[in-house]
């Protein structure tokens, strides 16, 4: 008979709660508050280049990063002020002009390769009807 080891460390778990994460106010994504500063220039980067590729009529102004929400305590609340760079990835977001829905500026053509005018998509949110049966 095998013997299994334990290789569990005894005590209590060292981490209690999960390490703080921050938006990116282009993207929407979330970061580790030390990867944040490597991840938005690149973010910026590419979101110049995509931008660049649009034809001139439809560039949009660089975004611009949000101030820090500060609380009543005078330190940055850190719940508020990803509540705004949220907010703030998700105005960025361009819809399409077919089926309305919102996309990432370098996932929208992606979309559109079968979002038509004549054959849109369908809403995500939207619920079946009673004569579509369950897949």
């Amino acid at each position: 008979m095998q013997r299994f080891q334990n290789n569990f460390t005894p005590g209590p778990p060292r981490a209690t709660k999960s390490a703080p994460t921050v938006f990116c106010f282009i993207c929407g994504r979330q970061f580790g508050s030390k990867s944040i500063a490597i991840h938005e220039p690149q973010c910026l980067k590419k979101w110049h280049a995509e931008n660049e590729k649009l034809p001139k009529s439809k560039r949009r102004a660089a975004p611009v990063k949000p101030d820090a929400v500060i609380g009543n305590d005078g330190e940055v609340d850190a719940v508020a002020t990803n509540e705004v760079l949220w907010k703030n990835s998700q105005g960025l977001m361009v819809e399409c002009e077919h089926c309305g829905r919102k996309f990432n500026e370098d996932r929208l053509s992606v979309h559109q390769r079968s979002c038509t005018a004549e054959n849109p998509a369908k809403s995500v949110g939207r619920s079946r009807s009673k004569s579509q049966p369950k897949r």
